[in-house]
């Protein structure tokens, strides 16, 4: 069973879901995406919302639709998603980590001696 977080649209998750596999080469470029059905089904979910998230992937021209086959990667789109990932982490996230850190008065040393603990 998927679990869902409450902060953000469903068809948001599963456009960064889709973005993750690309970027990590579970998607290759060229390769087609699961077809809407199949990702409605396999996440219990509309398949209006599945279709929602693909026309946003379409949107950042990631991928492409081809009339009676389907929707693929298009070429460049890793290139171009770890360009757009990287920019909306810098302009959206890292600013509250930022924060966050200054707020509970870490500083470099903290944070790099955290990754040994486990």
């Amino acid at each position: 069973m998927t679990q869902w977080r409450d902060d953000q649209p469903i068809f948001i998750q599963i456009r960064q879901r889709m973005i993750e596999m690309i970027l990590n080469g579970s998607i290759d470029e060229g390769d087609a995406l699961p077809s809407v059905r199949q990702v409605a089904t396999d996440l219990s979910v509309n398949p209006l919302t599945v279709t929602k998230s693909y026309e946003a992937l379409v949107d950042l021209g990631i991928v492409e639709k081809r009339r009676g086959l389907g929707i693929f990667v298009t070429t460049g789109a890793r290139a171009a998603l770890l360009h757009h990932e990287r920019e909306k982490f810098l302009a959206e996230d890292w600013p509250a980590i930022l924060t966050r850190i200054a707020a509970l008065g870490l500083d470099v040393k903290d944070l790099l001696d955290n990754g040994d603990r486990k």
